[in-house]
């Protein structure tokens, strides 16, 4: 088969895979549960994934995971669809992650006030529970255990802005253009928060391969 053949197939099914997608969106911005329905199936494993990697708790990934679609849901009227529904719902998901770690922080200064003061405890506040950290990666189960388990850790130490480049690149395969749209920053920042949170990890990789404590 001609190049130029090969090349108008490959165009084609990606105008057709576009065609149908617009056509899913325009349906659920009717409000077509249907359509919405197969838009969540599309996406909530990758979402899910990328959630549960940035917070490191199950638990707290199925929640953020329901009020991203919620969002989504809420949203959808507006989408404009000058970037993709992915990134779209990447970008939402991402937003609420960060929330989720100020809300983290705030209620981690209440522990620590409320145990340097017991008696202004309130019967009724929520108690404290650090994240599980030890989230299961499939991908890497050819890893040795405990090289895996170093990078976990390293993965966890990341500040939020960090992380989530990384996921988003190596993880979810999104590219620099998306990331950028996603979480609202230049490429030229996802560049460097990229190569920031590699060598970051890589770090830790070679002190534990030097027998260091990481």
């Amino acid at each position: 088969m001609a190049r130029d053949s090969v090349s108008y197939l490959w165009r084609s099914g990606c105008l057709e895979t576009i065609s149908a997608e617009t056509q899913l969106i325009e349906r659920a911005k009717q409000q077509d549960e249907s359509a919405f329905a197969q838009i969540v199936n599309l996406y909530a494993d990758k979402l899910y994934n990328y959630i549960v990697r940035m917070l490191g708790n199950p638990h707290d990934a199925e929640d953020v995971l329901q009020e991203v679609f919620l969002r989504a849901y809420q949203g959808l009227p507006s989408f404009d669809g000058r970037a993709s529904l992915s990134t779209w719902l990447f970008r939402i998901a991402h937003n609420l992650c960060i929330d989720h770690y100020r809300k983290q922080e705030r209620r981690v200064k209440t522990v620590s006030i409320y145990q340097d003061n017991p008696d202004e405890a309130d019967e009724g506040a929520e108690e404290w529970e650090f994240p599980d950290t030890q989230t299961p990666d499939p991908m890497q189960a050819v890893l040795d255990r405990e090289l895996q388990e170093v990078v976990e850790r390293a993965l966890e130490s990341l500040s939020p802005k960090l992380k989530s480049v990384l996921l988003l690149y190596d993880m979810e395969g999104l590219s620099y253009e998306e990331i950028s749209q996603s979480l609202g920053i230049p490429m030229g920042t996802v560049k460097s928060r990229l190569h920031l949170a590699r060598s970051e990890i890589q770090k830790k990789v070679a002190a534990y391969l030097r027998g260091e404590t990481v």
